[in-house]
């Protein structure tokens, strides 16, 4: 359907389409009781706090997208939720996903650096930045929840997390199956074929399975070798078995296998800034979406994972167990300058595993209070071969150290959080979270080992303190205060075996959520964070790897406005804008990177202090219309989705930036009454908008990937 769907106004369903109800407390009960007319956009339920809630009644900033509303706009990873949440940025480094959230990300692309955008898949964390192309067939909805999530959330939950809500299987035979087909520039090819089907295989058990194949052809032209690069290929199976031997005991168990091969991983300078301009035989880009690389660049990832989900309700309360499983493998190889000179290129052969368990008791009554507690141990290990070679007077041999690292660590936490009704519709909640961490890390140099099973252990208590009060049954204040971290970690392209700092920030937010009427929902957030040792990661001062730094301090406060109308039957409007005052504080031996006339960049430690933090546009938002009509026996729709930003810088000294840019994606479709089809015709980048996912600056170069150009293309769905 239309973009409006992409939006918190989206009602999060079941998988038979209905909305979930959320428990109530006897206030929320008393007002349900009230005869006032329904929301047009319904009671959309979350599990933003650990426990179902209405969206409206949680003192969280969330956006949540239905399954549907990430079809419609084209999202096919989380990284593109930049163009439907406010306040959010989907960076990317090589293979690596950076998300950011009012200002808050990692630039990690080592193993065991965690992002600090945590991410989960149906309560499952998910640890490494390089397997978080979540690109799932059948999703129920993604909650992003804005602000530090350090109490029931926890780990690395520092700038707030994005969780993705798949549906159980049905006792209820059904599925659907999908075809899309587009073009771009270069005649190019983009290809989505996928399906889902679920139904009982006994009285007791429910099985589903999803399938999805996704390819596109190059569309970023090789001025060297000819033809195109940029061209990608996933498949992703993933299959659910649930399991009912008791009416008060549920049991899912989940597997899923990804496997990605791709050369997105083509970079260009930006104005032709490279060292290779000058030397004899450069090939330079004149304009977006093409590549001058000395090789043919690699993005090939591959992960399994298993989770098994344990659900007991013992009436009063309700005991929950999560355990989940990750094996992750995955290439990469990029040019160091982006020319076809050989100078720098960085393979690198990443491999990890990681395991996770929680149990969790929370209370399943209807009275004032409402508690749970709960234990979570985190462990993983892994390895890296890594070759970042260099050369600053080609053709003479690149040389580099042979890197082989090896990371490792472990994380035990115990947590709780309660809230309490005082008096009818005001509430308190109090959280708290300890947790002890423990990193090792190994280098070996060349062959011989420089790092031996080095190790640290970081202990910390979060809080959150916060206070709700329900002026009306459909309108709600909020204030809270909350502090999270993240611990210090290890540099893989390093032989220091000191890592980094902790990360810590301390967040004050107030908002308002607001039904005021029937066709209109209003929510507001407004926030100040303080935070401290940043962990930041840029291009090392003269070869192809990479430095880790803490930056000492920052300041950060805006807030965010959601509006939903719908002002008639069958049409409904949607609108954001995020504020962000994002600055360093005290970052002066910051890795600072200035233009050199002959190509490259001088690299120098600098005072950053007072400048703008990357990937923190001042202002940034989007827009929605989705409109449906009785046509011809059917349902006709047409929908439009449009997200800006302002300027966004990619360095601490900001030199280099995207400029301000807007992306327009839109859409229509017919469906009969039976809905046994849908035809669509859809379009993205309508304008063919030159917009970076990145920006790299470095010695050998500046240079950036560029998001996909405008892509038209059609869709048929069959439901069974």
């Amino acid at each position: 359907m239309g973009a409006m769907l992409c939006s918190s106004a989206s009602i999060a369903q079941d998988a038979a389409g209905e909305t979930p109800q959320a428990p109530t407390t006897g206030s929320q009960l008393a007002s349900t009781q009230q005869q006032e007319p329904a929301s047009a956009f319904g009671d959309i339920v979350v599990t933003a706090t650990r426990r179902e809630a209405r969206l409206q009644d949680v003192p969280v900033a969330v956006t949540a997208i239905t399954g549907a509303g990430l079809a419609a706009a084209d999202v096919s990873t989380l990284r593109t939720l930049t163009q439907v949440v406010p306040g959010f940025i989907g960076s990317r480094n090589m293979g690596v996903f950076q998300p950011v959230i009012r200002g808050v990300g990692s630039t990690g692309i080592s193993i065991g650096d965690e992002p600090n955008i945590a991410t989960y898949v149906d309560g499952v964390y998910q640890p490494e930045s390089a397997a978080n192309w979540i690109d799932l067939v059948e999703v129920e909805r993604v909650e992003v929840l804005r602000g530090p999530q350090g109490t029931t959330f926890g780990r690395n939950a520092t700038g707030g997390l994005i969780n993705v809500i798949t549906p159980d299987p049905s006792f209820d035979f059904r599925g659907k199956a999908s075809v899309r087909v587009g073009r771009m520039r270069n005649d190019a090819g983009d290809y989505d074929a996928r399906m889902y089907v679920t139904g009982p295989i006994s009285e007791t058990a429910a099985l589903d399975f999803a399938s999805l194949f996704r390819k596109n052809d190059g569309y970023i032209k090789d001025l060297v070798r000819g033809g195109t690069l940029g061209g990608q290929r996933v498949i992703d199976l993933r299959s659910k078995l649930l399991l009912k031997p008791a009416d008060n005991v549920k049991v899912v168990l989940t597997g899923e296998f990804f496997d990605q091969q791709s050369t997105t991983n083509a970079p260009q300078p930006i104005d032709g800034n490279t060292l290779g301009r000058a030397f004899p035989g450069v090939i330079l880009p004149r304009g977006p979406w093409e590549a001058s690389l000395t090789r043919v660049p690699v993005l090939d990832l591959r992960r399994w994972t298993a989770a098994l989900h344990v659900s007991v309700d013992l009436e009063t309360v309700n005991l929950e167990s999560t355990s989940g499983f990750l094996n992750l493998r995955w290439y990469q190889e990029t040019d160091s300058d982006a020319s076809n000179v050989d100078i720098g290129n960085f393979p690198a052969l990443f491999a990890t595993e990681s395991g996770s368990s929680e149990l969790k008791l929370s209370s399943t009554n209807a009275g004032p209070f409402q508690w749970l507690v709960g234990g979570y141990f985190y462990q993983f290990g892994g390895h890296a071969d890594l070759s970042p070679f260099a050369t600053t007077t080609p053709p003479s041999p690149l040389v580099g150290p042979h890197l082989q690292p090896e990371l490792s660590g472990r994380s035990f936490a115990g947590f709780g959080e309660g809230t309490y009704e005082l008096s009818g519709g005001l509430f308190v909640t109090l959280g708290g979270r300890y947790t002890t961490e423990k990193r090792s890390f190994t280098q070996i140099l060349n062959g011989n080992t420089v790092a031996n099973d080095v190790s640290k252990t970081f202990n910390k208590f979060n809080y959150k303190v916060g206070v709700r009060y329900e002026i009306t049954s459909r309108t709600n204040v909020y204030a809270t205060h909350s502090t999270a971290f993240k611990s210090g970690v290890y540099n893989m392209a390093a032989t220091l075996s000191t890592p980094v700092l902790p990360e810590e920030i301390t967040a004050y937010e107030v908002g308002l959520k607001t039904d005021p009427l029937p066709w209109l929902r209003i929510n507001i957030a407004t926030y100040y964070y303080d935070y401290k040792n940043l962990q930041l990661q840029a291009r090392a001062a003269n070869s192809s790897a990479y430095i880790l730094q803490n930056a000492g301090n920052a300041e950060i406060y805006g807030g965010e406005l959601e509006t939903f109308i719908s002002p008639v039957d069958g049409l409904k409007l949607r609108a954001a804008v995020a504020y962000t005052h994002a600055r360093y504080q005290d970052f002066t031996a910051a890795q600072g990177f200035i233009p050199r006339g002959s190509g490259g960049n001088i690299v120098a430690t600098t005072d950053a202090s007072g400048n703008v933090m990357t990937r923190a546009p001042k202002w940034s938002g989007n827009f929605g219309a989705d409109y449906t009509t009785a046509m011809g026996g059917g349902t006709f729709g047409a929908g439009a989705n449009l997200s800006w930003s302002s300027r966004v810088y990619y360095d601490f000294l900001n030199i280099f930036s995207q400029p301000s840019y807007t992306l327009t994606n839109a859409s229509i479709f017919w469906t009969p009454d039976s809905q046994a089809w849908k035809a669509s015709l859809w379009v993205t980048n309508l304008t063919n908008e030159k917009v970076f996912q990145t920006i790299r600056p470095g010695a050998f170069s500046t240079d950036g990937f560029y998001e996909q150009p405008r892509k038209i293309g059609a869709s048929f769905e069959v439901r069974f």
